[in-house]
């Protein structure tokens, strides 16, 4: 048996100023609290102002103010780092929060139609040739009982002898 080998760590390059905020992300990570520390970081971040317009060469005013400006806010954020630290730790900040959705639209529930005995019955997990004995056995409130059993939406269906056709019941 060939000895399996965990994949290789990612390396990448962090500006020396981040490095003990690197340290201690990689250190919450481990730990297991990557949803709840991304949580936390989203809202900090969202409170910094990230449309500053500047002018990028080196020794330029803009860069050097920009420099300041990050320091700061790096000792801001290591600061808020080490309190979400503690916090995990603690086990005051939990991973409780719901997840936004992707789409914020709620889509409609589906009406479901009323069905043939071809089309319930494998939706109830029968054949088609089984589905009728049971009605016939069952009382009308025993058989919608018994079909949202079966059913994986939890519907019961009750049989219409004019159409032929099973209804959904709510």
């Amino acid at each position: 048996m060939p000895e399996q080998k965990s994949p290789p760590s990612e390396m990448i390059r962090v500006p020396t100023a981040l490095i003990p905020v690197v340290k201690e992300l990689s250190k919450l990570h481990r730990e297991g609290h990557t949803i709840a520390l991304l949580q936390g970081l989203e809202e900090l971040l969202s409170r910094f102002d990230s449309n500053i317009d500047i002018d990028v060469t080196p020794s330029s005013k803009s860069v050097l103010q920009l420099e300041k400006k990050l320091e700061s806010k790096l000792e801001a954020i290591s600061g808020q780092l080490e309190k979400l630290s503690r916090a995990m730790a603690s086990g005051r900040y939990s991973n409780t929060r719901p997840r936004r959705q992707a789409n914020p639209y709620q889509q409609p529930q589906v009406e479901l139609l009323a069905l043939p005995p071809e089309n319930l019955a494998p939706r109830l997990g029968l054949s088609p040739s089984s589905l009728a004995p049971e009605r016939e056995k069952l009382t009308t409130k025993e058989f919608i009982s018994w079909t949202r059993n079966r059913d994986p939406r939890g519907i019961g269906w009750e049989w219409n002898a004019k159409d032929g056709l099973y209804h959904p019941v709510k």
